[in-house]
């Protein structure tokens, strides 16, 4: 996700950055943000216990242990510390699939890797915002597309078709395209459908006009 810039290929340099107590890699999406628009490559790290660490601090019993994400990386680095841009072709998917029962098992969890995050889900946010997103990314359960709503198995209606639904399409979504959203619509219909020009991340990318539609569905 190189930004280009005025620097040049020889000067471009590979930034790890390390927060300090109480913090996380996401005190330092701005700054991150800033360095990959002036041609850098960034690496924001999470300390054991962090954030965006999967370790309670509370189980954290020395500083190596602290500092064991930070040794893995820079110890997983090339010799001249850089590694050349991915090649987008050599990947058959855009997903990092996790095996928690074994890879003789079904994944277990998934993550849209960091290559495609901006391109698939912010291609319309500013690059602070996709920046502070794939800080805080985490995989989600691999069973999150198996689910069904709007009747149960023997047909009658569930009680959550009383709660008033508004569905609001993104045009312009890499992520559920136009076809898919509007088999959504059809296959479970709101009682109001809206429509933003946005990517998948209206959050994001027009927070204000999100919540002028929030209101106006009210």
């Amino acid at each position: 996700m190189d930004a280009g810039g005025d620097v040049s290929k020889a000067s471009r340099e590979h930034f790890v950055l390390v927060h300090g107590a109480c913090h996380g890699a996401w005190c330092w999406f701005k700054l991150a943000c800033l360095l990959q628009r002036s041609g850098h490559r960034v690496s924001c790290i999470d300390l054991a216990g962090a954030a965006g660490s999967l370790a309670d601090p509370n189980t954290v019993r020395s500083f190596d242990e602290y500092d064991a994400p930070l040794v893995e990386f820079m110890a997983a680095l090339p010799d001249d510390g850089h590694k050349g841009a991915p090649d987008l072709s050599e990947f058959g998917d855009v997903y990092d699939l996790n095996f928690g029962l074994g890879e003789d098992h079904p994944p277990t969890s998934m993550v849209l890797r960091k290559e495609f995050q901006r391109t698939i889900l912010y291609q319309q946010s500013s690059q602070e915002d996709s920046m502070l997103a794939s800080i805080l990314l985490r995989p989600f359960p691999a069973v999150l597309p198996t689910a069904r709503f709007g009747c149960v198995d023997d047909g009658v209606k569930s009680p959550v078709n009383a709660v008033h639904r508004v569905y609001i399409k993104t045009a312009n979504d890499r992520t559920l395209k136009a076809e898919q959203q509007e088999a959504m619509i059809h296959r479970w219909p709101p009682r109001k459908v809206m429509v933003m020009d946005t990517d998948h991340s209206p959050f994001f990318s027009a927070p204000d006009h999100l919540l002028e539609l929030i209101l106006k569905s009210l």
